[in-house]
């Protein structure tokens, strides 16, 4: 079975080895290497072809959001997780405009980042940001179709947590079915109850049938 291979950007040589005694436990992952600055990640990167980049935002030197911009033009094939403690909207939005693919906050616990990198590793985006109202604001690009009631103000994201959970599914495996994380997940399903006026799983699964999201591929 082929690994994926990760390549860790982190100044701080303890998060380092940390990050790669858990990653490299991994059966599927594989850690190729590590850099503790921006600089040294553009001049090992290219050599070490690794497919995901967890990136941490604050570092000495040139750093910030222009940092995933800089690292995806000098290895244009890795796909980028960063790690940080900011979870502002503007802040998550401009991170993936740059051409982030993952973002996970540094107070997320460790199976999130494994989760993350293997979502990104089959061309999904991962956001952890804990608050699913959060990840609407993030990721909404049309509120004005949500005007009517509450079944049909429902995301897209929120009608595909419906229908996974109405199939039975568990947390983690939605999770790693949409490519977010556990905790997410959570507000995610708390929320729809809440909207919808929802009491047991069983009026969830009600709802998914009558809205035809059962017989959804």
């Amino acid at each position: 079975m082929s690994r994926i291979e990760v390549l860790i950007v982190d100044d701080h040589a303890m998060v380092r080895k940390g990050l790669r005694m858990m990653l490299d436990a991994e059966p599927d992952i594989r850690v190729v290497g590590e850099a503790g600055t921006l600089r040294e990640a553009i001049e090992i990167a290219p050599r070490l072809a690794p497919a995901i980049i967890t990136l941490d935002l604050s570092m000495p030197g040139p750093s910030g959001l222009a940092s995933v911009e800089r690292l995806r033009t000098a290895v244009p094939g890795a796909r980028i997780i960063v790690v940080t403690m900011h979870d502002d909207p503007a802040y998550v939005r401009s991170a993936i405009a740059m051409g982030a693919a993952g973002y996970v906050n540094k107070s997320a616990a460790d199976s999130e980042l494994i989760a993350a990198i293997r979502a990104v590793a089959r061309g999904r985006v991962f956001i952890d940001v804990g608050d699913a109202a959060l990840l609407e604001t993030i990721l909404a690009t049309d509120d004005a179709r949500r005007e009517a009631a509450p079944v049909d103000r429902m995301s897209d994201r929120e009608r595909e947590v419906l229908r996974q959970v109405a199939r039975g599914y568990t947390n983690r495996q939605i999770a790693d079915e949409v490519g977010l994380s556990v905790k997410t997940i959570e507000s995610y399903r708390a929320r729809l109850m809440k909207k919808l006026g929802l009491k047991s799983r069983s009026d969830l699964v009600r709802l998914a049938n009558e809205l035809g999201l059962m017989s959804d591929p």
